[in-house]
């Protein structure tokens, strides 16, 4: 594998393995792809922190970074060689935020390779740590420079819920001189880009209040319990509260056209936005990052609207049918939309239909694109994704090896059998105990 340099370099794409650093031979069947963000993303430093490029390019972003990671802490207990790596994760999302807490993606030398202020860029993180953390009890992670980390990512959650008096955050990709549209005071965080890095049409992007409520909790744990600092934990959970109060009575829409059901922008003084992107967190993934939204009458209703042609974004053609984004070509489809579907669907046909068309649309290398033309899958964008394959596994994990989800998240129907499961699982476990992280 090639190995970056101080200024990023390049992943393999190989989608398998053969042996692993201590010679063991690894099973070499289509558990081992599950790993693959980790050996082609994954790249150990000289400052015993982990590089995380997100694909493709040459960058590590502080959202897609945890969402590579996430799905293989549950592994992290019996595989020490995973645990060290993403604790250098950890270690080096916190020095990204310390370099620019308003940036969304780094350098492999800690440069700003974009400031797109997001809040799921801090929100990300902050979930990752906690689920490291309370999955492995390793309080080692709980270094002064995380803390320093963990008080910027507070403070510019603050200072954006204050955004018109007290933030000087401007883009030249925002209207007004880059302050964006007018808006009004509502609890929730200001955000200038959607999880798909495009320009937010109205600031309160909802699915990203969602995220950085359940980040901000806890964050407030970590404080609590890994820094015995009261005071940052009770601004953190005073901070979560008032953004949930602000979704509840902002957030909530009553369309005309489409009844009550969840915007995904709004902007404080009565506008919104009524549509979804496949990036996540999205409306379509909120069960995922919040158990609590499963199965209510407002989630459903808001997913028959997600997954219907009232969303400007969800697309239909020969071979798929899903969400797609402003981000790629109109009408193309993301396999992470899909992925994210079955996650949250509550029906098992529902689920086993979309993993089968997942399948059916990946490339000759057995991994997920960013979108593609559902007409003709042979067209796509982006050969190699690190954020929609450690997806996918995440889906793989629940269904075939009924691996439970983190906590707080809603489970995901489970359609092996028992035996199938267990075969399953003890081929991951497998997988992740060879899996070399030595690089």
């Amino acid at each position: 594998m090639l190995a970056p340099s101080s200024a990023g370099g390049v992943a393999s794409s190989a989608p398998s393995l053969a042996v692993s650093a201590s010679g063991a031979s690894l099973p070499n069947d289509e558990t081992v792809l599950l790993f693959h963000t980790l050996q082609a993303d994954f790249f150990n430093e000289d400052d015993r922190t982990v590089y995380v490029q997100t694909g493709d390019i040459p960058a590590m972003w502080l959202r897609d970074s945890a969402a590579q990671a996430r799905p293989y802490i549950r592994f992290a207990p019996i595989a020490p060689q995973l645990a060290a790596s993403i604790r250098g994760v950890i270690a080096r999302d916190g020095k990204n935020i310390l370099v620019d807490s308003h940036a969304n993606a780094f350098t492999a030398g800690y440069k700003v390779w974009e400031e797109k202020w997001e809040v799921d860029s801090l929100g990300y993180p902050v979930r990752m740590m906690w689920l490291y953390w309370t999955t492995t009890g390793d309080r080692s992670i709980f270094t002064q420079r995380l803390h320093w980390a963990l008080a910027h990512v507070l403070n510019t959650f603050s200072c954006e819920q204050q955004h018109a008096t007290c933030s000087s955050y401007r883009t030249r990709f925002l209207s007004n001189g880059g302050a964006g549209a007018p808006f009004g005071y509502t609890g929730m965080i200001w955000s200038a880009f959607r999880p798909s890095d495009d320009p937010v049409r109205y600031p309160y992007n909802i699915p990203q209040q969602v995220l950085a409520a359940d980040a901000l909790d806890d964050l407030a744990e970590m404080e609590n319990v890994g820094y015995g600092d009261g005071a940052a934990a009770a601004r953190a959970s005073t901070m979560a509260a008032q953004i949930r109060t602000g979704i509840a009575r902002f957030g909530v829409v009553h369309d005309i056209n489409n009844g009550t059901l969840m915007a995904y922008e709004v902007d404080g003084l009565g506008n919104y936005e009524l549509m979804d992107d496949a990036n996540t967190p999205s409306l379509l993934s909120l069960p995922y990052f919040r158990a609590g939204y499963a199965g209510t009458v407002l989630y459903l209703r808001t997913r028959a609207f997600v997954l219907s042609t009232a969303n400007p974004y969800y697309y239909s053609g020969k071979y798929a049918t899903g969400e797609g984004s402003a981000h790629t070509p109109t009408g193309w489809v993301w396999p992470m939309a899909l992925v994210t579907q079955a996650l949250t669907a509550r029906d098992p046909s529902e689920t086993r239909r979309l993993i089968s068309r997942v399948r059916s649309t990946r490339g000759a290398d057995g991994l997920l694109r960013e979108s593609f033309d559902p007409n003709n899958p042979f067209h796509y964008t982006r050969a190699s994704f690190g954020w929609a394959n450690a997806l996918f596994a995440e889906l793989e994990f629940r269904v075939y090896g009924d691996i439970p989800p983190e906590p707080g998240s809603a489970p995901t129907p489970v359609l092996a059998s028992p035996v199938e499961s267990w075969e399953f699982a003890a081929r991951a476990m497998r997988t992740a105990q060879l899996l070399p992280m030595d690089r």
